[in-house]
């Protein structure tokens, strides 16, 4: 495309700004963009897109998208769920009701991911405040707190980036006084992709029904004995960390991220029966205890909520 037809179609296609960029490292960011339009309605745990034309430059050293020439006029879009810083730039309690941007917290994926080269995040990771792009002008998701009632225990397991709705809610718990215990776990390889530990460790001093729990598998004092979030479950550390039984009568569980730690169940095509995984998930690990999982598609709401993320 030439660059008329460039400036056109940015005009035409986008209609939100990078308000402001933090690079926790070169492959994770927390990225702040304020759309044209007034900014939705929306529940903390819901999602939105976000989107770039394929004739926008790429972050070097990604693998190439083999893009043919029909495409790229397009504009290659998303669903990103939306985080939460929590915390004010003065370290009190966020009122989101004073700010007029969402928050995104995304990871360059450099390589193939099921047989789809990168389309997005390697031109995501190529803009600076002040750009264009385009947000989706709904945000949606039945991943929220719905179900929670007052004095309920709340665990948060997610990894990597699948923390970012389960900092919102959160922050929407905190807001509303929450009694109940919470915990939120971050699986992920090296602490550096803990892009809001320092929040974290803040509101752990702050709330004493809040622990924050971070899982690092690849660093060199825990590669010899790594543990990932079933652990957590299976060696019982899950309550003690928690300070409570895992009481399905009193406990939601939130997962997202990557579906081997979440493990949805399928139906066996042959005989119709409800099957786990080969690789252990914590629905199993849940459902053994006595949990049940929420089934959108028959309207019913369980104690484990679960979002997966690709």
């Amino acid at each position: 495309m030439l660059p008329e037809q460039i400036a056109e179609a940015r005009m035409k296609r986008y209609n939100g700004t990078v308000l402001s960029i933090a690079k926790t490292h070169s492959d994770l960011m927390v990225m702040r963009v304020r759309s044209d339009f007034l900014r939705p309605p929306h529940i903390p745990g819901q999602y939105c897109t976000l989107g770039l034309g394929n004739w926008e430059p790429r972050m070097p050293g990604c693998q190439d998208d083999n893009l043919k020439p029909e495409d790229e006029a397009k504009v290659v879009r998303r669903a990103y769920s939306i985080s939460c810083s929590v915390l004010s730039e003065k370290h009190e309690l966020l009122d989101i009701a004073t700010t007029d941007y969402l928050e995104f917290y995304i990871v360059l994926v450099r390589e193939n991911l099921n047989g789809r080269p990168p389309a997005l995040t390697p031109r995501l990771f190529m803009l600076n405040p002040g750009d264009r792009l385009a947000i989706g002008e709904k945000i949606t998701g039945h991943y929220t707190l719905e179900s929670v009632k007052e004095g309920d225990n709340v665990i948060f397991l997610g990894t990597g980036t699948g923390e970012a709705p389960h900092n919102y809610m959160l922050w929407d718990l905190l807001h509303r006084g929450h009694q109940g215990k919470i915990l939120s776990a971050s699986c992920v390889r090296y602490r550096r992709d803990l892009g809001y530990l320092a929040i974290h460790q803040k509101l752990e001093q702050r709330y004493p029904n809040y622990k924050y729990l971070p899982l690092a598998t690849r660093e060199t004092d825990t590669v010899a004995h790594k543990v990932y979030i079933q652990d957590l479950i299976t060696s019982g550390q899950m309550q003690e960390y928690l300070g409570a039984p895992l009481d399905p009568a009193h406990t939601h569980v939130f997962l997202c991220g990557n579906p081997k730690m979440i493990g949805v169940p399928v139906k066996n095509a042959e005989t119709g029966a409800r099957e786990y995984p080969k690789t252990v998930g914590v629905i199993q690990l849940l459902e053994e205890r006595g949990f049940k999982t929420d089934n959108n598609a028959q309207k019913f709401k369980g104690n484990i909520h679960f979002e997966e993320y690709w």
